[in-house]
């Protein structure tokens, strides 16, 4: 039996301003790599909140999927869903297979962390009398694991071995520092990044997301 077409849910007007940084990117990467068709439901900041979208993701957050009965939230959640039930991002070998999910953990759990106080410092905090010495503390904190990845990854192309739904997430995780200036000096990092850019599954995925931002673009 085939399996349903899903369909997940995005920002009407992302905030991120057609960068790829909504977190519906990583889940249309993640079906663009395994080539799952799949429909995009739009939603405004003012749906978020409302029961209907609530009913999907208790937090009123993008994105949601919904394959069948099956109604899934979170990104991590969602793209191991895809990765576990479709060939392509994910190892079979079981020990491979079980690295690569504690790598997923560690992008979301480890890494992105300090990445996304920083974003909050320069957004929710500017103009405020601490936000130079809270900056200052959060990139010392990025700096941190961005050497400690640095270290691990060396000069390998992938985490460990081929592409996997680990590095999906990992590089869509240090993608948010961009603007900062902090993955270029981590040299082996950035050209992971840009490695991870390059894939096709990437470039339909952003291309799809992008085309979204143009559009409100128009309607104003």
């Amino acid at each position: 039996m085939p399996t349903p077409r899903p369909t997940i849910t995005a920002f009407k007007a992302s905030p991120d301003r057609g960068q790829g940084l909504a977190r519906d990117m990583r889940v249309r990467w993640a079906l663009e790599e395994v080539g799952q068709p799949y429909d995009v439901r739009l939603v405004t900041f003012e749906e978020l909140k409302k029961p209907a979208h609530r009913a999907l993701h208790p937090f009123g957050q993008i994105p949601t999927y919904e394959e069948g009965d099956l109604a899934l939230f979170e990104t991590g959640g969602i793209v191991f869903h895809i990765a576990a039930t479709h060939a392509g991002l994910l190892p079979d070998e079981p020990d491979a297979r079980a690295r690569a999910i504690t790598w997923m953990f560690a992008a979301l759990s480890t890494v992105e962390q300090s990445i996304v106080e920083l974003q909050f410092v320069m957004f929710m905090e500017r103009g405020k009398s601490w936000q130079g010495e809270r900056l200052a503390m959060v990139h010392d904190r990025i700096r941190g694991r961005l050497g400690e990845l640095s270290q691990r990854l060396g000069d390998g192309e992938w985490l460990d071995g081929a592409f996997t739904a680990a590095d999906l997430m990992m590089a869509s995780v240090l993608l948010r520092t961009r603007g900062s200036g902090l993955l270029d000096e981590y040299p082996n990092l950035a050209a992971y990044v840009a490695r991870a850019e390059a894939r096709p599954a990437y470039q339909r995925a952003f291309a799809a997301q992008r085309a979204v931002f143009e559009a409100s673009q128009a309607e104003t």
